[in-house]
C-alpha cells in the first residue's frame, strides 16, 4: 500500500474517531503508532472495538487495545477490592 493511500485512509480514520492524540513511529521495520481515544465509561469499550475495525479493514493493521485509567478511576475501582478479597481471598 503506497504512502498516498495510507495518508488518505489515516485522514478518514482520524476524522471518524477524533482521537485525543495520535503518534506514529517505526516498529521492527514496519509502521506503528498509538491512537488515544477517550472513553467516559468502560461500557464504551465495545464502541472502541469498532475503531479497531477501521484499522483492520482500512490498513490491514494489527491492532492491540489496552484500556487505561487515570488515578481517579483507579480509586473508584479499588473501592470494591476489599469485598472481592473477602469473598475470594
Amino acid at each position: 500500500m503506497g504512502s498516498g493511500k495510507i495518508a488518505q485512509i489515516l485522514e478518514k480514520l482520524m476524522a471518524d474517531i477524533k482521537p485525543e492524540a495520535a503518534y506514529m513511529y517505526p516498529v521492527d521495520g514496519q509502521r506503528g503508532g498509538h491512537v488515544i481515544v477517550n472513553m467516559a465509561d468502560s461500557s464504551e469499550l465495545a464502541a472502541v472495538a469498532a475503531v479497531a475495525e477501521r484499522f483492520w479493514i482500512g490498513l490491514k493493521a494489527h491492532v492491540t487495545m489496552t484500556p487505561v485509567m487515570n488515578a481517579e478511576d483507579l480509586q473508584k475501582g479499588l473501592a470494591g477490592m476489599g469485598e472481592i478479597v473477602k469473598r475470594f481471598g
